[in-house]
């Protein structure tokens, strides 16, 4: 039986009775929902919601808490690829597992992600834990980006064969590497211009994924994040996490055919990561600047961007497409 604990109260009976009604057994895996503290005031409750951190967020709808940052871990999964080829065995039905977690939602958060993305100055960008390619498709629809450099690179072989048979029809735009986002060490200093992840900061070392980033951007290059955030207004977050403690795991046991793993890492990295707030100031600790986020969802994920100090001296025609060429070769393989 699933055994949730620190729930508050009404909550933990609920999802104890929910879990006995189902009747599922997890391999003895303990779902549990951190303990919540009280220690301020936070933003509006509207569906999208921006913030330039560190501007003090305005109080709307009432005071509205969020829970502690957690923010001690670096891992917030706990995941380690090396000893559990999760996503190797999941591959062929990530795709649903993300329309089952999110309800279809995680669709209009990618569109969202990528729109941003292509908006900004680059001409070529790399992109972390691409896994099945879903953002990447979503991103080259949008002609600004016609003639520029796109990098997929992913940790996992299997993930990357969905997303090569996804962005095949793209051509050479794409180029699909696999790499560990936390040592790139065949991608050189100052290299691209941009540097997006999505959902991959959660199952990593978040400090030595960002020194990466860091590393591998242009003076001026931009970093872009999608990734599990906080509801910002503390009793609708109790709900969500409730959410995410029974059905989740109930609708994962049913989609992976009992693979625990695969809703074990996904709710330890939603309880655990940062909030919206304590990762923009993580990512200004490790030398951004400009960090801004903007909530989706009420807060379920957020986007932070944030800035690489120096100018950016992307040339007009390197975003045409006539300096791409120069600019991939600087990622080729050693």
């Amino acid at each position: 039986m699933i055994a949730f604990g620190r729930l508050p109260n009404g909550y933990a009976r609920l999802t104890s009775s929910l879990a006995s009604a189902v009747g599922i057994t997890v391999d003895g895996v303990q779902f549990q929902t951190p303990a919540l503290a009280l220690p301020g005031v936070h933003k509006s409750l509207s569906g999208t919601t921006q913030s330039h951190y560190p501007a003090r967020p305005k109080q709307m709808l009432g005071t509205a808490v969020r829970p502690p940052a957690h923010a001690t871990l670096d891992n917030a999964a706990d995941f380690a690829w090396q000893h559990d080829d999760i996503f190797g065995r999941i591959a062929t039905r990530y795709d649903l597992l993300c329309d089952v977690f999110s309800l279809g939602i995680h669709r209009l958060w990618k569109r969202r992600v990528a729109q941003l993305i292509a908006s900004e100055h680059w001409a070529t960008l790399l992109d972390g834990a691409t896994g099945t390619g879903d953002i990447i498709t979503r991103l080259l629809a949008h002609k600004a980006v016609l003639g520029r450099t796109v990098v997929a690179s992913d940790i996992s072989r299997k993930m990357l064969a969905i997303a090569q048979r996804k962005l095949a029809p793209l051509g050479e735009q794409v180029q699909l590497r696999q790499l560990d986002a936390e040592s790139m060490p065949t991608v050189a200093d100052s290299s691209v211009d941009a540097y997006s992840m999505s959902f991959g900061l959660k199952i990593c070392n978040r400090g030595r994924a960002l020194k990466e980033a860091y590393r591998v951007l242009r003076p001026g290059g931009r970093l872009i994040i999608l990734e599990t955030s906080n509801i910002p207004w503390l009793p609708l977050h109790w709900a969500y996490l409730a959410y995410t403690s029974v059905c989740m795991p109930v609708f994962c046991w049913l989609v992976t055919g009992g693979d625990s793993s695969a809703y074990k890492y996904l709710l330890h990295g939603i309880r655990e990561f940062p909030s919206a707030e304590a990762l923009a100031a993580e990512i200004g600790d490790h030398g951004f600047q400009e960090v801004t986020y903007e909530r989706l969802s009420l807060g379920i994920v957020a986007i932070h961007a944030a800035s690489k100090p120096g100018s950016n001296a992307v040339p007009n025609n390197a975003l045409n497409g006539t300096a791409a060429s120069t600019a991939s070769a600087r990622l080729a393989r050693k």
